[in-house]
């Protein structure tokens, strides 16, 4: 990014120029081209309403995950701790790239196929973070977090229906 003071050509995603130390940051905001990208940017997560989370302990069996995940008609159950906060998910899709073909896996530990640590947004996270995360990491499944306890879940569904409502003028 050139700086607009002194004209310097700074690396990207430098918060300050490094020749005279005019912040860049505020120069990097992304600015809305239109209704729908100004939806992304001011409406926050809450909006999709996020079905409440479907939960397993860390010490459940893949038996229980997918009980659930078959019985509520879920894509992904999210892993707590023993303070209910988030460890981890469990999704369709590690089901068919961890667990198929592996003998007995009804009974073996949810931590062992999960995915640590995912990442989550808040319900105040503007669509645009949860949009750009999913994208970033190929998720279809955002956990909706407050305080590392889970509230909620979204997916790429729930971002689409927002979007087709919208309308065809946004």
């Amino acid at each position: 990014m050139r700086c607009p003071v002194c004209e310097t050509v700074n690396p990207p995603g430098a918060d300050a120029c490094m020749k005279c130390q005019t912040p860049l940051a505020p120069l990097d905001a992304p600015v809305a081209q239109g209704p729908l990208e100004t939806n992304l940017l001011t409406n926050p997560v809450s909006v999709l309403d996020p079905r409440p989370p479907v939960t397993v302990p860390a010490t459940g069996t893949l038996g229980d995950a997918i009980k659930q995940l078959i019985e509520l008609r879920v894509g992904a159950v999210l892993v707590t701790g023993p303070s209910g906060e988030l460890v981890g998910i469990l999704t369709e899709r590690d089901f068919l790239t961890k667990v198929a073909g592996v003998p007995g896996y009804e009974l073996l530990p949810v931590s062992d196929f999960m995915t640590p640590s995912p990442e989550t947004v808040a319900l105040t996270d503007a669509l645009a973070v949860a949009l750009g995360k999913m994208d970033a990491g190929g998720y279809r499944h955002l956990p909706v977090v407050q305080g590392n306890k889970p509230v909620g879940v979204i997916s790429v569904r729930d971002v689409l229906r927002h979007l087709i409502a919208l309308g065809p003028d946004a």
